[in-house]
């Protein structure tokens, strides 16, 4: 053979979490925020993303009880959606993206908006108590918040904001920190996570929710 590597995926699976483990700077978060950190270390290939990631107080547990109690996941793209290992769900949790429903085009229209924000007005019968899954779209996550603001709207369980980008994905994010300061009808309630600034994606996001399964198990 031309080339020597490792070929144990087992081994190279340990290997993988004690390099992380070993270069980044996980010493802010608790034990359950690490576990999530970690995955989405991992999924990035990027150890300095520790610095970005941000967990409000209560995250970590409140998504975990949300799929332990059989909440759904509420997911802004099929890139997500797809990514999210079912067998690790402790609940056998529905996995929901409504993009492609065929009420989303002509409803985006209306709202003279994206797909993607259309998309999240299918969420509300599903919304109360479900863990938010958004990686890819700034729009769906400023959509969200604007829902949010409404003291009808139902509250989701967690937000997992971690969408991707050049234009309005940090801002998006920002919006949703700080947010969570707000005591009133806003998204204040609603624990998040995130990455600050440009940094984020689908493969990020479903670690997150992946290692919130494990961790529900």
């Amino acid at each position: 053979m031309a080339y020597s590597y490792e070929r144990d995926g087992a081994a190279i699976y340990r290997q993988s979490f004690a390099t992380i483990r070993a270069e980044a700077d996980l010493g802010g978060f608790s034990p359950e925020e690490e576990r999530i950190a970690v995955r989405m270390i991992h999924a990035a290939g990027l150890v300095e993303l520790a610095r970005d990631i941000r967990f409000s107080p209560g995250f970590a547990r409140s998504a975990i009880a949300a799929l332990e109690g059989g909440a759904p996941i509420l997911c802004d793209a099929r890139m997500v959606s797809e990514g999210i290992t079912r067998g690790r769900l402790p609940a056998g949790n529905a996995v929901v993206c409504t993009l492609h429903d065929p009420a989303v085009p002509d409803l985006a229209r209306a709202m003279e908006n994206t797909r993607s924000a259309a998309a999240l007005e299918l969420w509300r019968p599903l919304l109360q108590g479900a863990l938010v899954a958004i990686g890819n779209a700034p729009t769906a996550l400023f959509h969200l918040l604007n829902m949010l603001e409404d003291p009808d709207c139902p509250r989701p369980a967690a937000i997992i904001g971690c969408p991707v980008g050049f234009v309005g994905a940090a801002e998006s994010k920002a919006a949703l920190w700080a947010a969570r300061h707000d005591s009133g009808a806003g998204a204040g309630a609603v624990p998040c996570c995130i990455v600050e600034g440009r940094l984020g994606g689908s493969a990020i996001t479903v670690a997150a929710v992946n290692a919130i399964g494990s961790a529900a198990e």
